[in-house]
């Protein structure tokens, strides 16, 4: 197996509990180019508003048109400046129009949309599950599509939004569509989240070229992510009670705080370089621990798995 485990362990001097704000401040974003998918609400809305406050110009893009308006048009005083753009991961045709239509150099792609535990299994046109294609391919199309102008930045960075989730299964290579075994919700989206850190792993190839990418877990955050889970399964998981009401908990995050991670990997110059790791709490994480939350797996972090997923999904874009 191939994977980061001599590395020493990247640090910060942010605590767990951070805002985006916090770890950007006093930076200068002023010429940089950053796209950031699904960056009209959540943590993506607010990876948005900071990355432009800090001078950066910045393209939502997501599947809501009137969402990203209104994004752009709320963040019209900032010190950056703000776009919008129609992006559907899930629809191969509507990453290669986005591609098609970018001009110029990229100098920060955050890899941020997705979609969780979709309750029954469902297939895109390529016939890819809808979770992977979505969290996954989608995300792999644009950022190779990509490629030219992250190269042309000279120092580029890619930031790939996973999860904690990706710990519970490694990349299923004999079944990744779920076309033989049980479909299950959690366990399809654990595996688009590890094909998330594979991804960032993977674009280790890009380095020369001066592009890093690194993936992270935002931490417990309640979002419009979940709005797939029913009441049941989240009392299952202790975030509401038996009213509907939610149970503060000590680990869950305030979006500002989620996304704090995602602006740090793409606007910190503490990182600068840092590339193919796995950052939770504002630090790398470390090894994954069997019954204890957060870490990273070792099946996230092999470059064999890595570039085994690279060429399949190479071969799907044909």
């Amino acid at each position: 197996m191939n994977n980061n485990s001599t590395q020493v362990r990247f640090t910060t001097p942010f605590h767990s509990h951070a805002t985006a704000a916090e770890v950007v401040e006093g930076v200068d974003l002023s010429g940089r180019r950053v796209v950031v998918t699904g960056g009209a609400a959540g943590i993506g809305a607010e990876t948005v508003r900071v990355l432009a406050g800090a001078g950066a110009e910045v393209t939502v893009a997501t599947r809501d048109a009137a969402a990203a308006e209104s994004m752009a048009a709320s963040l019209a005083g900032a010190p950056g400046t703000v776009r919008s753009a129609t992006l559907d991961l899930a629809d191969l045709s509507s990453v290669a129009a986005f591609v098609a239509d970018w001009r110029g150099p990229l100098d920060v792609l955050v890899a941020n949309a997705g979609v969780m535990a979709l309750p029954a299994r469902q297939v895109t046109a390529q016939g890819w599950e809808m979770q992977l294609a979505t969290n996954y391919l989608g995300h792999f199309a644009l950022t190779v599509g990509l490629y030219g102008s992250l190269r042309a930045a000279g120092r580029a960075r890619i930031v790939v939004v996973s999860s904690g989730a990706h710990t519970a299964t490694p990349f299923d290579f004999d079944d990744p569509q779920f076309e033989r075994r049980p479909y299950h919700p959690w366990t399809a989206y654990a595996q688009s989240k590890t094909a998330d850190v594979l991804l960032a792993v993977g674009a280790r190839r890009w380095a020369a070229d001066g592009i890093t990418a690194n993936a992270l877990n935002p931490g417990w955050i309640l979002t419009n992510l979940s709005r797939h889970m029913d009441e049941a399964a989240m009392r299952e998981m202790g975030a509401i009670d038996e009213n509907g009401e939610i149970i503060p908990q000590p680990y869950l995050k305030t979006v500002a705080q989620g996304a704090a991670v995602s602006v740090l990997l793409a606007a910190s110059p503490l990182v600068e370089g840092v590339t193919g790791r796995y950052f939770e709490d504002n630090q790398e994480a470390p090894p994954a621990v069997p019954g204890v939350p957060g870490g990273v797996a070792a099946h996230a972090l092999d470059g064999d798995a890595a570039d085994r997923l690279w060429d399949y999904a190479s071969a799907a874009l044909g």
